[in-house]
């Protein structure tokens, strides 16, 4: 038995290097909320989640009034009867966002210590199909920008090696977007793959009109066109369109994921470790996703996710958006286009203390 002695959480906000923006908001800050468990055996497991901007206050109290409580004396390796255990205990706001994000730094704390004690790297321990994963990138395809800033950093990604670029939609009209859109395809040719995301903002009809305009364009997805809770509408424009249909960033339990393959509402499922509770219920997704013959793409958390993404078989794309850059110590590796999962033990992201402690706002 390998017992927690203590457990604390604190809270980091994260500035963005650069404006980000889609058609409902703005990504202006990362509030980071880190969690630390130490065990009888002298290590210490630190894992997080994150929220853009809002509601990190309210994923702190959520762990240190009724998570971490909890969590002295349990044993640090029974990872699943742990995330049971807080999941039980807070029946009556589950499921939901907040809970979930709460879940998530501490499970994701104890896979970390779980991969210290093994001594391996999490990419291995959480299945080690392979260490290397395709990148695409979201950076420069923000909304805001323009035709020839799109384009631009289309090709520097396809000049990088890297396979694919993701661009925002959601302009007034599909005329704009189209136009963005084939300037893109244009410029970069037929061997990039190109994501479009909506980021919920479009009703059944207006997706299904888009995906038609867009289908010329040889998109490798569609991602959020409708709201994350119509798995209705989703599985209609999933079967008029030949655009494969992405959803996952908004969906915080397993059994959400479960109603969207049933119904094949969802071609690629872009699961959030942070927003669905943790790399144990990550884990489950992704193998319920290989079930249906459906592929994994990881919504943001590029730090994380690589690991995740490389440890299954159906693992298809990691997202290139930075974020952890200002307190952590390794960047992601990045060669030939792909995403290196990190080989040390543990998560395999190196904690900038100082800096951590520089930004803590609690």
């Amino acid at each position: 038995m390998t017992v927690i002695v203590s457990a604390s959480a604190y809270l980091v906000d994260l500035e963005v290097d650069q404006k980000r923006t889609d058609a409902v908001q703005s990504f202006v800050k990362q509030e980071t909320v880190l969690v630390e468990i130490r065990t009888d055996d002298g290590r210490t497991g630190t894992g997080y989640s994150y929220t853009i901007g809002t509601g990190g206050r309210s994923v702190l109290a959520m762990l240190r009034e009724h998570l971490l409580p909890r969590l002295p004396g349990q044993d640090a390796r029974a990872v699943e009867a742990v995330w049971f255990d807080l999941f039980g205990s807070t029946r009556a706001t589950t499921v939901g966002v907040i809970t979930s994000l709460a879940l998530a730094a501490v499970d994701t704390a104890l896979w970390d210590l779980k991969c210290l004690r093994a001594d391996e790297p999490l990419w291995r321990l959480a299945g080690g199909f392979r260490r290397e994963v395709p990148l695409y990138d979201t950076e420069g395809g923000w909304l805001h920008l323009t035709t020839e800033e799109l384009v631009s950093g289309a090709l520097a990604s396809r000049s990088a090696g890297w396979r694919g670029v993701k661009l925002k939609v959601g302009k007034p009209s599909a005329g704009q977007d189209l136009e963005r859109l084939r300037a893109v395809r244009e410029a970069v040719g037929p061997d990039l793959d190109i994501m479009v995301d909506a980021n919920q903002s479009m009703t059944h009809a207006e997706a299904r009109r888009r995906a038609a305009a867009f289908e010329p364009l040889d998109l490798a997805w569609f991602e959020e066109p409708l709201p994350a809770d119509d798995v209705a509408g989703h599985a209609l424009l999933a079967r008029s369109t030949s655009i494969p249909v992405a959803v996952g960033e908004s969906l915080y339990s397993v059994a959400q994921f479960r109603e969207y393959l049933a119904r094949g509402a969802a071609s690629i499922v872009q699961v959030d470790a942070a927003r669905v509770g943790g790399i144990t219920p990550w884990l489950k997704v992704a193998h319920l996703a290989e079930a249906f013959n459906v592929q994994v793409c990881p919504h943001f958390l590029m730090e994380l996710h690589v690991s995740l993404a490389a440890a299954v078989p159906n693992g298809r794309y990691v997202e290139h958006i930075p974020q952890l850059h200002a307190i952590t110590d390794d960047p992601l590796e990045i060669v030939d286009g792909h995403a290196v999962a990190p080989d040390r033990p543990g998560l395999g992201i190196t904690w900038n203390r100082d800096a951590i402690d520089d930004r803590r706002v609690d």
